[in-house]
């Protein structure tokens, strides 16, 4: 090889190794390459449909041990960012457990009055 075909294969080896210490890759590794909401399962040719979803939403916590992160296809990620509601510029997460709110108007209220016949 010549040097510049080294140095070529030199670099090609250490952006492996610095993807490796990313944390896709570690989750990659670390989890079968199936969505933890649908069930999806992925192969090579369609990994990059699956995505490291953060469950505390914090991209920078990421331990070593991968318990913050879960695998989902990209919809299941959608949808479950999704749930961030933004009220006055601050963002709060609804649970899985948690249902919407319950409704408060009561539009037939006053129906039964309105239906009485006068006298």
């Amino acid at each position: 090889m010549s040097g510049t075909e080294d140095k070529t294969v030199a670099e090609a080896r250490r952006a492996i190794a610095a993807r490796e210490q990313g944390y896709r890759e570690q989750a990659l590794k670390m989890y079968p390459w199936v969505c933890g909401r649908c069930t999806r399962e992925f192969t090579r040719a369609n990994l990059s449909q699956l995505t490291v979803h953060h469950r505390d939403h914090n991209h920078d916590n990421n331990p070593p041990d991968g318990s913050n992160w879960e695998l989902l296809c990209l919809y299941c990620h959608d949808h479950e960012h999704a749930k961030y509601v933004h009220q006055d510029g601050n963002a709060t997460i609804t649970t899985r457990d948690e249902g919407p709110a319950p409704a408060t108007h009561k539009p037939f209220a006053a129906l039964q009055g309105l239906l009485k016949k006068p006298g």
